[in-house]
């Protein structure tokens, strides 16, 4: 278990709500079990602005017409996806004809796995060019409460990896090799993660905290957020115009 504290999630939804502002039109799709971090700004995102939670019936992610039925019925304006799940759905749409059916959704996000450029060329010729619906690619461990940081997939698109894009608000990410040392553009290292949405520890894990939330030594002020930082085991490299490529687990 990971000790998550108040302020860490209240950061990560005004960040949403900064970012990508819903009002009292929207409706947001709650599909993901609540076992699973993601599923946190689902529950509770939608309170922000008075808009519209919808919850859909257990196991019906898993099915395409459910999945469409839903969003036609309840006008969903805001939903995510796990990109394996996000590209099942596609291939479906591609077959069936039925995106005609999905105008409302005005926005998508895909986060929990690795986003890949087909998945994104499919929603954009699905979505984007026929309704203008957006689709943006999010990333981050429980440890940093659900997301650090995120890339814009529509209209524009990598030419080979998606990248896991920028930090979001009030959080530091750094790439350092294995002497804490920070990597210049291009060169690969580990991901470290510090800030508001850093949490507290592993719940009764005391060694396991110690070992993955560390004393942050690029930082010098009295902002207690900023004094640690969490080491994410993800191999990363930062890009030339300073978004982040995921390069896998290490």
């Amino acid at each position: 278990g990971v000790v998550v504290e108040h302020h860490c999630l209240a950061n990560h939804l005004n960040w949403l709500q900064t970012y990508y502002p819903i009002t009292e039109t929207d409706i947001v799709l709650q599909q993901t079990t609540y076992t699973f971090d993601i599923s946190v700004w689902e529950l509770f995102w939608w309170a922000f602005a008075g808009a519209t939670v919808c919850l859909l019936e257990p196991g019906g992610e898993k099915n395409p017409e459910i999945l469409i039925e839903t969003i036609e019925k309840n006008k969903i304006t805001v939903m995510q996806f796990v990109p394996s799940m996000l590209g099942t759905f596609l291939e479906y749409l591609e077959k069936d004809d039925v995106e005609n059916k999905l105008f409302s959704i005005k926005r998508v996000f895909a986060c929990g796995e690795a986003l890949t450029l087909k998945q994104v060329k499919a929603f954009n010729k699905l979505f984007f060019e026929q309704t203008g619906a957006t689709l943006h690619n999010l990333y981050g461990p429980t440890e940093a409460t659900i997301n650090v940081s995120y890339y814009d997939c529509s209209p524009y698109e990598a030419e080979s990896n998606i990248p896991i894009g920028k930090p979001i608000s009030n959080l530091k990410l750094y790439v350092c090799d294995e002497n804490l040392k920070l990597q210049p553009v291009g060169v690969p290292g580990e991901l470290y993660i510090s800030g508001t949405g850093v949490a507290r520890e592993y719940l009764h894990k005391p060694e396991l905290t110690k070992e993955n939330f560390i004393k942050n030594p690029f930082y010098k002020g009295n902002d207690v957020y900023y004094k640690r930082m969490y080491k994410t085991g993800d191999l990363v490299k930062w890009l030339p115009d300073g978004n982040i490529d995921f390069l896998g687990r290490m």
